[in-house]
């Protein structure tokens, strides 16, 4: 016995027949259905439910010549500190009925710029990337494609393309006034790999400061908590004592406080630690994490409008610096060393 065919999905044409109307009707009815008649859209609209129609995304991108995709490329969503972001650009852009397809990088700027081709050989009609530092085929696939383009993370009006986000400089040294405030002066900064990341590059060059009192000892480390750890045996080997240290991330801060933690070192009667980002669980370790409050949700969201009305209407949108905020908790407190000093 010859086995049972399954049923062949329903189609375009399928719809058409069943409602009595052209292809083109149909095409209508899902993509303009406001130009069409009550009568007719009703019509086909029953068709549609009848058979069990879906469009797929690609024949909707032949009949309209669009895809309502837009791609964003990040370096990871192994954390909180790109998958926050996310989120919220995609279901902005739901409002705006398009979909997000997210390419990761790892920080390689050769591999950011083959994602961004395979976003586009796939129809995104738009990207959204972080910071201002890319390789020149980036920039090349960019402007040949006309394709819009915005930054999030990093604020410079003067670049190229619309940037959205903040002022990293600024949040890095609003971290390094609070640990100054409390009278920290021997500070161990930690940061991520600044190599291809002009985010971290503005951090750092954030918490410098010319004042003779004051002894920063820079920390490189991995952007994770594993990074973080790593940080405080790095810092057991210099021949000062630390009385703060900053993380210009808090995904590292996490693993400075439990490293510190193990090591029997109590945070804040001992040393202070400071991180920056206030990601979801910064509020609720122990203790809390004193932190720079960066707007990575609104950011997102900002973001993704303006690239989906960019797209839509062509209206390019404007720079937009977001405000940071200090958040003290539990984590700093006033250095045990400056009663000495005294």
């Amino acid at each position: 016995m010859a086995p049972k065919r399954e049923k062949k999905r329903a189609n375009l044409r399928d719809v058409a027949r069943v409602a009595e109307v052209s292809v083109a009707t149909v095409s209508r009815v899902l993509n303009s259905p406001d130009v069409v008649q009550k009568e007719t859209r009703e019509r086909v609209e029953k068709a549609i439910s009848e058979l069990g129609f879906h469009p797929s995304a690609a024949a909707r991108a032949i009949n309209s010549g669009r895809t309502k995709i837009i791609g964003a490329l990040v370096p990871t969503l192994d954390s909180d500190i790109f998958a926050l972001t996310i989120e919220a650009v995609e279901n902005r852009l739901e409002d705006f009925g398009f979909s997000l397809v997210v390419a990761t990088t790892g920080e390689d700027p050769d591999k950011e710029a083959k994602r961004a081709k395979e976003l586009l050989d796939i129809g995104a009609e738009g990207l959204i990337m972080p910071g201002t530092t890319h390789c020149d085929a980036l920039y090349d696939l960019i402007e040949r494609t006309r394709v819009p383009a915005v930054v999030i993370s990093y604020y410079d009006p003067a670049f190229r393309y619309p940037t959205i986000g903040y002022d990293n400089r600024e949040a890095a040294a609003l971290a390094m006034s609070h640990l100054l405030e409390l009278g920290h002066r021997n500070i161990a900064v930690v940061h991520g790999p600044a190599q291809n990341n002009d985010r971290t590059r503005a951090r750092v060059a954030g918490v410098a400061t010319d004042r003779a009192d004051v002894q920063l000892t820079f920390l490189e480390t991995d952007l994770t908590i594993a990074g973080g750890t790593d940080a405080v045996k790095q810092a057991s080997g210099e021949s000062r004592v630390f009385d703060a240290f900053l993380c210009v991330s808090d995904v590292q801060a996490f693993g400075v406080l439990f490293e510190l933690q193990r090591r029997g070192i109590a945070v804040p009667d001992d040393v202070s630690v400071m991180g920056l980002h206030d990601l979801p669980g910064s509020s609720s370790t122990f203790p809390s994490l004193s932190t720079i409050r960066l707007p990575a949700q609104k950011m997102g969201r900002l973001a993704a409008e303006g690239l989906a009305k960019w797209v839509e209407s062509g209206t390019r949108p404007s720079p937009a610096c977001l405000p940071n905020a200090l958040m003290v908790r539990e984590s700093t407190a006033p250095s045990r060393l400056k009663a000495k000093r005294k």
